[in-house]
């Protein structure tokens, strides 16, 4: 059973084809470009590389994992819109994955962080065993270190990287949501071949821009 994976939340646009065959999920494709700008324009070139080099065609995909955020307005619409129109045109189920989820793996408790912009982060708490505890939120680097419990030993997430002097923690890889990461919290879904799920982004606050107000009038 293959799934493609498509995580645009942060500045890389993350997608991979990843087979569940075994029970696991072996990815079989991956292509990442570190690029804030030019979401729109690397998504699909990116798709299409790794549909060539697992050598497959889109009609051989069973299902879409769709990183949902935390993430900037622009740049996450980039990645949903199209992994939904992928979902309705092939006929196949969609799940959505927090975003944060992709970076995070079990071992140790950790922070996960991202750049939200604004000089702030993305961030969630995770235990020993991979799981979210707390999050996801959106906070200034500061505010984030004072609440931090003392037994966060170790951050991961380009966020984290940016801020890691305010944050006053070690930081690990991965800076951006694996394609591994991302496939693994959705294998459950996809083994079970559970109904598709809404691709409902998570952009924690609201976009820049703002509808015009109405005009001033120039009569005195």
């Amino acid at each position: 059973m293959l799934a493609l994976v498509v995580d645009t939340a942060t500045a890389a646009v993350t997608v991979g084809v990843v087979d569940f065959s075994d029970g696991e999920a072996a990815v079989r494709a991956e292509h990442v470009v570190v690029d804030a700008k030019r979401h729109g324009e690397t998504l699909a070139p990116g798709i299409r590389a790794v549909l060539d080099e697992a050598g497959i065609r889109a009609a051989d995909l069973a299902a879409i994992v769709a990183g949902v955020g935390p993430g900037p307005f622009t740049g996450l619409r980039v990645g949903l819109v199209t992994a939904a129109s992928l979902s309705d045109a092939l006929g196949i189920p969609a799940y959505p994955v927090c975003s944060l989820d992709g970076l995070a793996g079990p071992g140790r408790p950790l922070l996960v962080a991202t750049d939200a912009r604004r000089r702030e982060v993305y961030w969630a708490r995770y235990d020993e065993a991979g799981v979210r505890v707390e999050g996801p939120a959106v906070a200034k680097p500061a505010d984030l270190a004072s609440h931090l419990a003392a037994e966060t030993p170790v951050a991961v997430g380009s966020g984290a990287a940016l801020y890691a002097g305010q944050l006053g923690l070690p930081v690990e890889e991965p800076l951006y949501p694996t394609v591994a990461g991302l496939a693994r919290r959705a294998a459950d879904r996809v083994l079970g071949k559970a109904p598709a799920e809404p691709l409902t982004p998570l952009y924690l606050r609201r976009p820049d821009a703002v509808e015009p107000g109405a005009a001033k009038s120039v009569l005195t």
